[in-house]
């Protein structure tokens, strides 16, 4: 979808650093924003922000974590900003813990808000998209998903996931109007979860690869621009060390292995391990 311009955009997580980075290069495409999140102040305010720039864009509460309201929050969007044309699944949760530590409803709560929610939103939304004939969706993952480090197994997991989810939708609708992105970043300075680390004194390890929130924002409104299947955003050399995975799974666990001791840094500083 080359042109955005006047397109409805459906934007999760967008009271977070990325998010908000992510709204406002919509905004400058002159796309109209539907942002999805539970911080009413912050969206808000976002909203009353973008629309100086002269576009539309509306706060649309909601909590992805409640699968039976995400119906509703489309439905609001679209009586706000019009049928959604672009869905850029954003919003995501992780928890580092020792694996038999996390509870039964955090595993839930990982499990919906990064996963669930983003396959029930897409298929709320592509059955309109195929109708009118256009439409874009983004899933936004994480280096994690294809190296998945100790310490974080839902949340690799679940992001995983979204990989899979991209690529068969774009086997099922190839030769369609319809394009499926995801975007994988290593760790993202400027945003919330990195700076929770800085917070706590954990130095990422160089081998996680990192970008920031201007540049993550410009890959991810670039792969719907571009209709690009897939997109690494975790720095040379890291993005070949990540290909190299790909093709020698020995490989890929060494790495995993070696990742690992800054979630349980992380782990240990919230009492999981």
């Amino acid at each position: 979808m080359k042109d955005l311009k006047e397109r409805t955009v459906l934007l999760t997580g967008a009271s977070g650093g990325i998010g908000k980075r992510v709204a406002r290069r919509l905004a400058a495409e002159g796309a109209q924003v539907a942002l999805v999140g539970r911080h009413a102040e912050v969206l808000g305010a976002l909203a009353e922000e973008l629309r100086e720039t002269g576009v539309k864009a509306e706060p649309v509460i909601g909590d992805l974590a409640d699968p039976a309201g995400l119906d509703d929050l489309v439905d609001r969007a679209e009586q706000a900003l019009g049928p959604i044309d672009v869905l850029i699944n954003n919003a995501g949760v992780e928890l580092a813990s020792a694996f038999t530590r996390y509870r039964r409803e955090e595993l839930d709560w990982i499990v919906t808000v990064n996963l669930m929610a983003p396959t029930l939103l897409t298929r709320r939304v592509l059955p309109g998209m195929v109708e009118r004939g256009r439409g874009h969706i983004v899933y936004v993952s994480t280096g994690a998903a294809k190296v998945a480090p100790a310490f974080q197994a839902p949340y690799a997991m679940t992001k995983a996931g979204l990989v899979s989810l991209a690529q068969s939708l774009r086997a099922e609708y190839h030769g369609t109007p319809i394009g499926f992105s995801v975007v994988l970043p290593g760790f993202v300075k400027g945003d919330g979860m990195y700076q929770a680390w800085v917070d706590k004194g954990i130095q990422a390890s160089a081998l996680l690869g990192s970008t920031n929130v201007d540049k993550i924002s410009g890959k991810i409104v670039g792969a719907v621009r571009r209709n690009r299947s897939e997109v690494l955003d975790m720095g040379m050399p890291v993005r070949s060390m990540f290909a190299t995975t790909q093709m020698s799974p020995g490989f890929a666990d060494r790495m995993a292995r070696r990742m690992s001791p800054v979630f349980r840094k992380q782990a240990a500083a919230q009492d999981r391990l």
